[in-house]
């Protein structure tokens, strides 16, 4: 196992388990997945656009996470136009056994404040994006308190 991954496994591990959250982004690739980084994970995010190729490539990181045990895997649907885009995804996590958590609305603020070298929040706390994220925490929380 290479040291990074070796360090995030070991520091996920001997966090204290009592009233504490902690978020890793990492990166779009399996390799986190495994090399056993996430042992102690409790959710996952599998984030997915509506398009074919990711939403098949959520499909196999879900059914991964599953394999490896993680109690609770999710798919956040990510830049979603319309309507239709939101039926398509949750269609597919229907027919592929997948729990569609959360829905996260394209929304042009975000090219806005990355052109104003601003944080999303800092720019526009109201934007509809802005909103999404914050109740996707709040019910992040909410679940990983259950699973606890």
């Amino acid at each position: 196992m290479c040291s990074s991954h070796a360090t995030v496994r070991g520091l996920l591990h001997d966090l204290p388990e009592d009233e504490i959250f902690v978020l890793v982004d990492a990166e779009a690739s399996p390799e986190h997945l495994s090399r056993a980084t996430v042992e102690a994970v409790d959710l996952q995010l599998v984030v997915a656009e509506p398009y074919f190729k990711s939403l098949e490539t959520a499909r196999r990181y879900s059914k991964l996470g599953k394999e490896l045990g993680i109690p609770n895997v999710v798919i956040v649907a990510n830049k979603v136009k319309n309507p239709e885009d939101e039926k398509a995804i949750a269609e597919f996590c229907e027919t592929h056994d997948m729990e569609l958590f959360a829905v996260i609305p394209f929304d042009e603020s975000l090219a806005q404040a990355e052109r104003a070298g601003v944080a999303p929040l800092d720019f526009d706390p109201d934007a509809q994006v802005v909103r999404s994220v914050k109740d996707i925490s709040q019910r992040m929380k909410e679940r990983v308190a259950r699973v606890g």
